[in-house]
């Protein structure tokens, strides 16, 4: 167990430049003690103690703001970097080394039975605010940027961003127009009002000519 807590306390420190000192995020870090806390949780919920299960989740959550259902599955070295708002379901699947961060939605679409959350492989990352609905698989090493809603499986090392969630990235190679930076993720309502901007310069321009011709009309003839 100790080793675990040491382990978990290293990754802290591998991910994040400003933590310091392990007393500092032995007792500072609430993405820790989530983590922490949904173990514990955990153990009772495989044991069938579900209230006891869910108690301890909801204890979490009050202290932490990072909601944690007791029957996800979470592995080694997974890291929630600040957290608040983070909400995780109860049939979803994390792998290795995982990396997220606060407002992230690892949720369900409605209400079907049986597995009906994501599975996020080893190394995957989850930026910002990014939803991840239904029981779909974010794959290795694959990133999603901050802001996206991914409803549709993340193949291995790619990058998804948008509104849906599209692929651009894949094995280093672009495929799309967008690059994986958090701070340059297209913004679907700019695009449609730059559509729109250019459609009203192109009506403009074509009254512009229908008015030149006209007054062309009344000085070629200006009887009529």
């Amino acid at each position: 167990m100790f080793r675990r807590m040491k382990e978990d306390m290293d990754t802290v420190f591998h991910q994040d430049p400003a933590a310091r000192t392990y007393i500092e995020v032995f007792l500072t870090y609430s993405g820790l003690h989530a983590i922490w806390s949904h173990r514990v949780a955990h153990f009772f919920y495989k044991r069938r103690f579900y209230f006891i299960a869910r108690v301890i989740s909801q204890i979490n959550r009050f202290f932490t703001g990072i909601e944690i259902h007791p029957g996800a599955t979470i592995g080694r070295r997974f890291f929630i970097d600040h957290g608040m708002g983070v909400v995780i379901g109860e049939t979803c699947e994390i792998g290795n080394d995982v990396t997220i961060y606060q407002g992230v939605t690892l949720g369900g679409t409605g209400k079907e039975k049986g597995k009906r959350h994501p599975t996020i492989k080893d190394y995957a990352l989850i930026a910002t605010g990014a939803k991840v609905l239904g029981s779909i698989t974010v794959g290795e090493a694959s990133k999603v940027g901050a802001g996206s809603v991914v409803l549709k499986d993340v193949p291995d090392h790619s990058t998804v961003v948008g509104i849906p969630g599209r692929v651009r990235v894949q094995n280093g190679k672009r495929i799309g127009p967008s690059d994986l930076d958090h701070h340059k993720l297209p913004d679907p309502m700019a695009d449609r009002l730059n559509e729109l901007k250019l459609q009203i310069e192109r009506m403009q321009g074509e009254l512009n000519m229908l008015k030149e011709k006209e007054e062309r009309k009344k000085d070629a003839n200006p009887n009529l």
